[in-house]
């Protein structure tokens, strides 16, 4: 399987910073006057950041992927000098990799590179876009009630896992690991009001319109790389009655054929009144 990775060229980067705001991954930042990608791990390939680049220093490049590896990064980023090793680091932090964080310090040590003062192996410093920070917060559930809320009464949020939209999600995310995905339809939240109840409880939700975001053989991609990567038990799909939102099916359908993956498929119909018309 092929994926899209940055590459910079730093020979014609003049530093102005303008792609940083377009990584929703936080995978870019200026270190040494020059836009560094920091961690092929959070590097989805998507190339948002490519078209604001007023130089045209920023290219993508396919080439066939393979499971990360952690120490193979470590051998290109300690060759970048102290302040991208210390970027990666904190990057890692940032994003809740303790694992990697820790084979990264076991690289530097084993080989005499001292480890920067200034890493944050517990420090919450985000780097690039927050809105796409990682989180699991599976397993902190809080006891429920056996009985249902009285109607009218506020509902607890079902919601474990950040981020939900696909374009921001991270394939590599230990979350998908024996997850029950759900994949809806972004309009699906609003007509149906226990939508948390009937649908995100238990399960890692990505989020879409098929319709808008115009994601097509990109989206199937990034789709297909989570359900090939990872052990994923079973797939969800809910979508609206109208026509074009059935395309969250055939994009799962499309993703499970290029993963070459059998996984459960299930389909749900939500009507524009806010009720479930079909399930398969």
């Amino acid at each position: 399987m092929k994926r899209r990775v940055i590459r910079i060229d730093t020979d014609v980067c003049n530093g102005c910073g303008q792609c940083l705001p377009n990584c929703p991954e936080g995978a870019l930042q200026i270190i040494d006057d020059k836009a560094r990608l920091v961690s092929d791990l959070f590097c989805d390939g998507l190339g948002a950041c490519i078209g604001t680049c007023p130089l045209g220093a920023i290219h993508a490049e396919e080439r066939e992927a393979e499971p990360y590896d952690e120490l193979k990064v470590m051998a290109r980023i300690a060759l970048q000098g102290a302040n991208v090793i210390r970027a990666h680091l904190d990057h890692l932090a940032a994003h809740g990799e303790q694992a990697y964080l820790e084979q990264a310090q076991e690289f530097l040590r084993e080989r005499g590179i001292p480890l920067p003062q200034a890493e944050r192996a517990n420090a919450r410093e985000i780097h690039g876009c927050p809105g796409s920070r990682m989180h699991d917060r599976r397993g902190r559930e809080t006891s429920r009630p056996a009985f249902k809320a009285p109607a009218g009464a506020g509902r607890a949020s079902e919601l474990r896992t950040w981020p939900v939209q696909l374009q921001l999600l991270n394939p590599q995310a230990p979350f998908f690991d024996h997850a029950d995905l759900l994949i809806a339809a972004d309009c699906v939240p609003f007509a149906l009001a226990s939508f948390h109840e009937d649908f995100v409880r238990g399960k890692v939700p990505i989020i879409l319109c098929p319709k808008l975001d115009h994601g097509g053989e990109r989206d199937v991609e990034k789709l297909a790389a989570i359900l090939a990567l990872h052990p994923v038990r079973s797939l969800h799909v809910v979508h609206m009655e109208v026509p074009c939102c059935s395309g969250a099916t055939a994009l799962a359908r499309a993703a499970l054929a290029r993963a070459g993956k059998k996984i459960p498929l299930h389909e749900s119909i939500i009507s524009l009144q806010g009720e479930a018309i079909a399930k398969t």
